[in-house]
């Protein structure tokens, strides 16, 4: 009986060390955006409206986290109607052909407090490359209604001609890198 007893506790204590908490992404407190150098003299910028994103960690510091993020491509905003509507077409990123974006991380180093290296698989416009992101853990805090917050800035470079976008334009035009640049608070689930 002891022996049983002693099983179950170890399971308990089992379960409980490797459970997994789910953060999902507050949209309202929450910006996915770009920026790429425009005949090298200024930088445009724009944003995705609608996407989503989830973090699963059982580390309360993130350092084991899996980062998952899916963009509505459609939904990219630069402020300029015209200029948004050339970026959805076949010169840029294709979004009726290829209406998503996504990013799957496959591993995170941490590199100091609260700072992480996170290399994933990123695929859009029909291409799958693996970058890596410099991800900021700045907190979590309780909100008034007792939810867990954490608040999150990640950041990174990436090549528009890895992922064939924009073939037509030169680097005089624009800028082969593209700053990403995401704020966001995730809520626990």
């Amino acid at each position: 009986m002891k022996q049983i007893f002693s099983f179950l506790i170890i399971a308990l204590l089992s379960t409980t060390a490797f459970a997994q908490d789910t953060w999902k992404a507050d949209k309202a407190h929450s910006q996915v955006s770009f920026g790429i150098t425009h005949m090298g003299i200024s930088e445009v910028e724009g944003l995705f409206r609608e996407f989503d994103a989830t973090i699963e960690a059982a580390e309360e510091d993130f350092s084991d986290a899996k980062y998952t993020v899916e963009i509505k491509v459609p939904s990219v905003d630069t402020g300029v109607e015209m200029r948004d509507n050339h970026l959805r077409n076949a010169d840029f990123f294709d979004a009726e052909k290829y209406p998503e974006m996504t990013f799957v991380s496959t591993s995170s180093e941490k590199v100091g407090e609260g700072k992480y290296k996170v290399t994933g698989d990123l695929t859009f416009h029909g291409i799958t490359k693996p970058v890596t992101l410099d991800v900021w853990h700045r907190g979590t805090v309780e909100n008034q209604q007792g939810n867990k917050i954490s608040g999150f800035a990640i950041s990174g470079t990436i090549k528009r001609s890895d992922f064939d976008l924009g073939p037509g334009f030169p680097e005089a035009v624009l800028s082969d890198e593209v700053l990403i640049d995401v704020d966001a608070e995730f809520k626990r689930s």
